[in-house]
């Protein structure tokens, strides 16, 4: 699975800046695709870390918002510099940016802070204790609130149910006498989905936001029975089906993708990418034969 982030027409901009800050990071590829309903999209995908992420310049529908944002643990038993790296990338990823949470410790970091960025995208930069299990330098996590606020456990528990090689992590409770937030509702948890970390979170707080498709999670199929059963399991809301996107029952927006699709647009003629884009944006779930067939011009 792979982080999808849109943006208004910063995606090649943001990747080169995020590739700047870390080790181990780079661009790896760019697509232009002509004629969608934005106009022509630059398609990114890069690494931070050797994490793998996607952008796309989709135009001005969505904003980055904290229900998903970004672990990024500094394990002083790898790293022996770990404080001192993490305040280097606070410092760096706080140029035009805002701090929601000011960095310094807390009951459950000798160093922690959360921050928005100059894109509006949300990072959660933390020290680990190093006695703990070890988790990924970056884990994406989902804060439920509003409506589906208290269903953080609810939701992992579905999400593990739909993906094999998966299990629970921690959790970590609220206690008695915290107000809104109601005893015994999930403060954290982690878990993996397909040998990959999640976070997850409850806050019954009053918040401004929710999960929206600025930030989406792509899965990637290897074939035509991989995409049908993802899109059985996780889709609740046939109004937001369009060109493999889907929103789940809690909100949460994925993408069902082809392994073959991202081989296509990475090497792709114009003419294909052409035919291509002009099939894709006609379906709701993907259609394996029938883009391959526009893609080869059948």
């Amino acid at each position: 699975m792979v982080p999808h982030l849109w943006f208004n027409q910063e995606a090649k901009e943001a990747a080169q800046y995020y590739t700047s800050i870390f080790p181990d990071s780079k661009v790896t590829n760019i697509t232009t695709i002509r004629n969608t309903p934005s106009g022509d999209s630059d398609v990114v995908s890069f690494h931070i870390a050797g994490y793998s992420f996607m952008a796309i310049n989709g135009g001005p529908h969505f904003q980055f918002n904290p229900s998903i944002s970004f672990f990024i643990n500094f394990d002083s038993s790898t790293d022996e510099n770990a404080r001192e790296n993490l305040d280097l990338v606070w410092e760096e990823l706080s140029q035009g940016g805002t701090p929601l949470m000011p960095l310094q410790e807390y009951p459950f970091s000798k160093r922690y802070g959360w921050l928005k960025d100059k894109y509006g995208l949300t990072w959660q930069l933390m020290l680990t204790n190093p006695d703990d299990e070890e988790r990924p330098f970056i884990v994406p996590s989902l804060m439920y609130v509003q409506d589906v606020a208290r269903k953080a456990e609810e939701a992992s528990d579905f999400y593990l149910s739909v993906f094999s090689e998966s299990s629970r992590g921690n959790i970590v409770r609220y206690p008695a006498g915290i107000e809104q937030d109601k005893e015994g509702t999930l403060m954290f948890t982690d878990f993996m989905l397909k040998k990959q970390w999640f976070a997850a979170m409850d806050s019954a707080q009053s918040h401004n936001f929710k999960f929206n498709e600025a930030i989406s999670l792509l899965v990637r199929c290897k074939n035509q029975e991989e995409i049908d059963y993802y899109w059985e399991m996780l889709s609740s809301d046939p109004k937001a089906e369009q060109c493999g996107w889907l929103r789940d029952r809690y909100g949460v927006s994925w993408q069902i993708w082809l392994e073959v699709m991202g081989e296509m647009m990475a090497n792709g003629t114009t003419e294909q990418l052409n035919r291509l884009t002009k099939k894709f944006l006609q379906m709701k779930k993907f259609n394996i034969e029938k883009l391959i067939e526009a893609y080869q011009g059948k």
